[in-house]
């Protein structure tokens, strides 16, 4: 990788850990409303409820999941079908866990496209923010 191709992606990486701690200086999830923090690679779409109280995840989804790989198919793995696959499948299993409100974390990334895709599938399974 060329030198200005390292920069770029440095400044890009250091400008979302600053967003991030940003939105995490004002969202903090309990045990009665924890937080749905979700993550994005080049590749995958991570999501998951956290009580930072007890420093625990309490539910979990991406798509890696077996179960969610089923539904996505075989190669589409970071897009938006595959965002609202796991929106969907982290809402399922937060509503077992007897969680109904969460507080969401867009994790720094801008609130559009795959972000917003787990939200509002989330959203669309009942959990409410």
């Amino acid at each position: 990788m060329s030198d200005y191709l390292q920069k770029k992606t440095r400044k890009r990486r250091a400008s979302r850990k600053r967003a991030h701690l940003r939105v995490r200086s004002r969202v903090h999830g309990t045990a009665e409303r924890p937080r749905l923090s979700v993550f994005k690679s080049a590749r995958h779409i991570y999501a998951q409820v956290i009580d930072d109280v007890a420093g625990r995840t309490l539910v979990a989804a991406s798509t890696l999941d077996a179960e969610v790989r089923k539904e996505i198919g075989k190669g589409a793995s970071g897009n938006v079908e595959a965002a609202k696959a796991v929106g969907t499948a982290v809402a399922e299993r937060a509503k077992k866990s007897g969680i109904e409100t969460v507080v969401f974390d867009r994790g720094g990334f801008i609130f559009h496209g795959k972000v917003k895709a787990v939200a509002d599938a989330a959203r669309e399974q009942g959990l409410k923010f």
